[in-house]
């Protein structure tokens, strides 16, 4: 998934900027590609090649995903005290280890205990290369240095997404995961030989202070509840890797690529996330993030209408009179561009709304964990995923033998009614959001009142 973005983007010249700076957006890059061309690729993995159900594919991905944004923190922490440099070998070295295993090895235990330690290598990067973008720019040119950041992850996402359905296709899904094991040795090498530890300026958390900082956010019930609203968002946009390859596949056929069409995304992000940062920069975080969470629903519920306009007009369809594509592709298209907007108005505000609600002096102790929404919606999304997938659009492995292809059809015909929950979530997920600002407003209202 994508993360917020700064306004500013305007691209900086070459000197503005050290060395590590380059080589630490390099690396990302490359870890970007690595992860997101394993994870495009990483619920068909799992049930193709190891053997697991769709819901137990859920369970599995989606306590991986969690762990991995719930450790951040943690080892962020960690890497303060042993230095960027040995936090980045350590990182590099699990991922490298960690897809070369699961290319090489398809038993279910095996499997389970190396996406732990893909998870913890997983973990370091975003602390690490953040970290390292923060330590080397200054106040002048931060901002221009974190756009250049968010764009280097959106282009590593893009590209990994991009070349790995050759790979799936022509040489089987194991090899995705050598992909992103070569991806990650060169980024290891980049690491061992060129990135230098930067003079550590002040003093990191310790892993117990940021254990004392997540309970004060959980027992936050303001800010918690804010989480839990903005996880709903995320449930929704976690289908792109939870039921999407999934429900393409099996569809469409093999050779579809789903890959592609969850490049989407980040297309629509790159491109319009500063326009209408720049849009909605008068106008309040919640509202801009409130826009963003209407759109949610009109996505998923365009997506559904893809069986339907198939049943209508058959399996291609024109547009414009340019060229044809299957309606489900071309719902699925529309659906996740709208997502990508959503994402766009959402994000880069965020954070923003988060640090208000945050007690006035301790913002910065609450925001280490504003992203914690990542853990709920990544349990609830693919673990949700897993049994809707099961229920509307199964694995042809599961089906009776022997089947025509009409009997077979049977089976999926209701495969569209997937999107229909995420049509509810996203309604909920917005109606919350509205009672949250009512509710908050009105009682910083009421205190400030009682204050004069």
């Amino acid at each position: 998934m994508t993360q917020p973005a700064l306004p500013n983007v305007a691209a900086p010249t070459a000197p503005e900027f050290p060395r590590v700076f380059w080589i630490a957006n390099f690396m990302e890059l490359l870890e970007r590609a690595a992860f997101y061309g394993f994870y495009i690729a990483i619920t068909l993995y799992l049930t193709d090649l190891v053997g697991f159900t769709d819901k137990e594919t859920g369970i599995v991905v989606g306590v991986f995903v969690a762990l991995m944004y719930f450790l951040t923190p943690f080892v962020g922490a960690i890497s303060d005290s042993i230095g960027f440099k040995k936090g980045l070998i350590i990182a590099f070295v699990l991922l490298t280890a960690g897809y070369t295993l699961l290319g090489l090895f398809h038993t279910k235990m095996l499997v389970i205990g190396v996406l732990f330690m893909i998870a913890v290598g997983g973990s370091f990067i975003k602390p690490l290369i953040s970290g390292t973008i923060a330590k080397v720019t200054t106040q002048e040119n931060r901002a221009r240095g974190f756009a250049l950041f968010y764009w280097v992850v959106n282009i590593g996402s893009f590209s990994g997404k991009t070349f790995v359905p050759f790979i799936r296709i022509g040489a089987g899904l194991e090899y995705v995961n050598f992909f992103s094991a070569g991806m990650s040795l060169i980024a290891l090498v980049f690491a061992l030989i060129f990135f230098k530890q930067e003079e550590v300026t002040h003093k990191g958390k310790s892993v117990s202070e940021v254990a004392r900082s997540l309970v004060k956010v959980l027992t936050n019930l303001r800010l918690l509840a804010l989480i839990l609203i903005v996880a709903g968002f995320w449930t929704t946009q976690y289908q792109l890797y939870a039921t999407m390859p999934k429900y393409v596949i099996r569809l469409l056929g093999e050779d579809s690529k789903p890959e592609w069409i969850a490049n989407i995304n980040p297309l629509i992000v790159v491109l319009f996330v500063v326009l209408i940062t720049k849009l909605m920069s008068k106008r309040k975080a919640a509202t801009s993030i409130f826009v963003g969470m209407l759109l949610v629903p009109v996505a998923a519920l365009v997506i559904s209408l893809g069986q339907m306009i198939e049943n209508s007009v058959g399996p291609s369809l024109s547009v414009f009179g340019l060229f044809s594509l299957h309606p489900l592709t071309l719902t699925l298209i529309v659906g996740i561009a709208l997502q990508g907007f959503a994402e766009s108005f959402i994000s880069p505000r965020y954070l923003e709304y988060f640090s208000l609600q945050a007690p006035k002096g301790e913002e910065g102790t609450y925001l280490g964990f504003g992203y914690l929404y990542s853990f709920f919606a990544a349990i609830a999304g693919f673990i949700l995923s897993g049994f809707l997938l099961d229920k509307y659009c199964p694995d042809p492995k599961t089906l009776p033998a022997g089947l025509t292809a009409i009997q077979r059809a049977a089976y999926y015909q209701d495969a569209g009614h997937i999107w229909y929950y995420f049509i509810g979530i996203g309604l909920v997920t917005a109606c919350s959001l509205l009672i949250y600002t009512s509710v908050v407003n009105r009682n910083d209202a009421f205190k400030a009142g009682t204050a004069s």
